[in-house]
C-alpha cells in the first residue's frame, strides 16, 4: 500500500477536485469506488487511457498520491517490480510507474510506492523457500519457518517492510543477498489492472502501446511544456487522446510559496518573451533571492553528483573533459566517484537472462550511476545506481569516453560484453528530463545558441522548451551559468557520500 500522504480533499484546488472526481468516475466504471472505499471484481475490459496534464507546480504529484492512497483505502493492492504476490480472482491492483529510476525515486521520496516501467514488464522469480517470507509480509497470515533464518532475522525483515514496502529490502535486512532469493527474471505474461504513469511526456509511442496492452485502465500524468521524445515532432502521447480523456490542471500551487525558479519557468509561456529579456529576468531573480544564482563558471564539484545541463552534444563532451582534467583523472582509468550514464546493454541474444538481470537491477538506458571502483573480476565495476532501492551492484562494464572532434569514443577499459556507459558529468537537457536534483547548473550559452537557431517545436521556440525543462530540474537552487569556464574543485573526488545498504544486492553474473 502507498505510504499515506493524508491530503484532505478540502485542500484541493477547484481543478484538482474536478480531476479527482473525473478519475473517480472512471474508476467506478471499472468496479472501484474511491468515494465509498470499495472495490469489486474486475470486468473483462478496462476504461482505456486518460491523462492529467499540467505544468511544473500544478499539483500533479499530490493528486497522483491522493488517488493512490484512496485506491489503497478501497482495498486495491499496490504492486511493484520487486515482488508480485499470489493472484486471486477478486484481487484489484495498482502499479505506479515512471520511465526512469530517478523519476521513480522522486516519487518514492514523496511517499509514493513507485517503480520503473521496465521493472513491471520484467518480474523476479523467487526461490520457493524465500517466497514464503514474501507472501507473509505482503498478505499477512502465519509466520513462516525458513531454514537458516532465525526469528530475530524475520523480525528485522518484518520491521523493515513496515517502514519501506520493499521485499528485496526486507530480505536484505534479514541478511540475504539477491542471489539467495531471486533465481531469475521473466517477462510478465498476464495483464495487470490499473496503472498510473508519471512523467508521461517521456513516453514514446511504442512504450505507450506496451502499457495499454498491460493495463486495461491507464492514467497518465504529464507536463505538456516539456520536450517530447525524439522523433515525435514535439507531440506527447497524451496529445493523441480525445479531449474528454485529458484533464488539465491550471493553477500553479508551488508558486504560492513564492518560488523564483518556478516563476522563471512559467514566464517562458509569454509568447513575446525573447532570450535576452528572459536572461534579464534571471539576473533580477538572482539579485532578490539566493535560490537563483547567476554564475560566471560551471562548478566541477557539483558536476560529480548532478550533471551540468546543455543543449549541444559538443558542449557536453567538452565539459566532461574539463571535469576529468580538473580532477586529474587518468586517461586509461576511472576515479571512484566519477558519474556515468548507462547507454544500454551489449549482450548477445543467448545471454537474454543476464540482460534482464542487469536491467531489472536498474541498469536501463539513461540510468545515472556513480563508479565505486573495480569489481572482483577483470572488466567488472562496482556501481551505485542512483534512485534504485538497492543501489549498489557489480556488473560487467564497457565505459566509453567521447573525445572532442573524434567519431569513435575512447574506451579506457571494457568487458567483452555487459552494461555500456557514457560519462555523466554533463548531459543534454533532453536526457535530463524526468530527473531532479537539489541544485542544477544550466549552461546558458547553449540556450542562447538554440535561440539563434530559430528552431521551433510544436509551435514553441526550442530554446523555451529547453529552458523550461532545464529550470524545472532544480528542486532547491538554480545556477544559470553565463560563461564558458570551469571552477576547479577544492577537494578530491570520492564516494563517502554514497551510503551503502546493509546487505547490497549483487549481480549473479559476476560469480558465474
Amino acid at each position: 500500500m502507498v505510504a499515506a500522504m493524508n491530503v484532505p480533499l478540502a485542500q484541493f484546488s477547484a481543478d484538482q477536485a474536478e480531476a479527482f472526481d473525473r478519475v473517480a468516475e472512471m474508476l467506478q466504471s471499472s468496479g472501484v469506488d474511491i468515494h465509498e472505499g470499495t472495490a469489486g471484481p474486475r470486468g473483462d475490459t478496462g476504461e482505456g487511457a486518460f491523462a492529467i496534464t499540467g505544468k511544473a507546480g500544478s499539483g500533479k504529484t499530490m493528486l497522483l498520491a491522493r488517488l493512490a492512497e484512496a485506491l489503497g483505502e478501497a482495498g486495491v493492492e499496490t504492486v511493484s517490480g520487486d515482488y508480485d504476490g499470489r493472484r486471486r480472482k477478486d484481487r484489484r491492483t495498482l502499479a505506479i510507474l515512471a520511465p526512469t529510476n530517478k523519476a521513480a525515486s522522486v516519487l518514492r521520496t514523496r511517499g509514493v510506492a513507485a517503480t520503473t516501467i521496465h521493472r513491471i514488464i520484467y518480474t523476479p522469480v523467487y526461490d520457493p523457500e524465500y517466497e514464503k517470507i514474501a507472501d507473509w509480509l505482503v498478505s499477512g497470515g502465519e509466520r513462516p519457518s525458513v531454514e537458516g533464518l532465525t526469528d530475530t532475522a524475520l523480525d528485522r525483515a518484518e520491521a523493515f517492510f513496515r517502514g519501506v514496502k520493499s521485499i528485496p529490502g526486507a530480505l536484505a535486512a534479514a541478511g540475504l543477498k539477491g542471489s539467495d532469493f531471486i533465481t531469475g527474471w521473466k517477462r510478465r505474461d498476464e495483464p495487470l489492472d490499473i496503472g498510473f504513469v508519471d512523467e508521461a511526456s517521456m513516453l514514446d509511442e511504442k512504450q505507450f502501446g506496451d502499457l495499454k496492452e498491460i493495463f486495461p485502465t491507464l492514467l497518465l500524468f504529464g507536463d505538456p511544456a516539456q520536450l517530447a521524445p525524439v522523433g515525435q515532432s514535439g507531440k506527447m502521447v497524451f496529445d493523441t487522446l480525445p479531449a474528454p480523456r485529458v484533464m488539465t490542471l491550471e493553477r500553479i500551487h508551488r508558486q504560492d510559496r513564492d518560488n523564483p525558479i518556478l516563476d522563471l519557468a512559467h514566464a517562458l509561456s509569454d509568447a513575446t518573451l525573447e532570450f535576452e529579456g528572459f536572461e534579464r529576468m534571471v539576473e533580477e531573480a538572482a539579485r532578490g533571492d539566493d535560490r537563483v544564482v547567476l554564475a560566471t563558471r560551471v562548478e566541477a564539484e557539483k558536476m560529480a553528483r548532478s550533471p551540468v545541463l546543455v543543449w549541444r552534444n559538443a558542449t557536453r563532451i567538452r565539459l566532461i573533459h574539463a571535469f576529468r582534467r580538473a580532477y586529474e583523472a587518468p586517461e586509461d582509468d576511472l576515479l571512484p566517484g566519477e558519474p556515468l550514464i548507462c547507454d544500454g546493454i551489449e549482450l548477445p541474444l543467448k545471454h537474454r537472462k543476464k540482460r534482464i538481470d542487469l536491467e531489472a537491477r536498474g541498469l536501463i538506458k539513461g540510468a545515472q550511476v556513480i563508479y565505486l571502483g573495480p569489481g572482483n573480476r577483470s572488466g567488472f565495476s562496482r556501481l551505485h545506481v542512483v534512485g534504485a532501492e538497492q543501489p549498489q551492484v557489480s556488473a560487467a562494464s564497457i565505459v566509453k569516453i567521447e573525445m572532442p572532434g573524434e567519431e569513435e569514443p575512447f574506451i579506457p577499459y571494457a568487458a567483452n560484453m555487459g552494461a555500456t556507459f557514457l560519462h555523466g558529468a554533463a548531459v543534454t537537457i533532453h536526457k535530463a528530463q524526468g530527473s531532479q536534483w537539489p541544485e542544477v547548473q544550466v549552461f546558458a550559452p547553449d540556450l542562447w545558441a538554440a535561440s539563434r537557431s530559430g528552431r521551433v517545436e510544436d509551435g514553441i521556440p526550442l530554446w523555451k522548451r529547453l529552458a523550461y525543462v532545464a529550470i524545472t530540474r532544480a528542486e532547491n537552487r538554480l545556477f544559470w551559468v553565463v560563461r564558458n569556464a570551469l571552477a576547479r574543485p577544492t577537494a578530491p573526488l570520492g564516494v563517502d557520500d554514497l551510503v551503502a545498504p546493509a546487505a547490497p544486492l549483487t549481480l549473479e553474473s559476476e560469480g558465474s
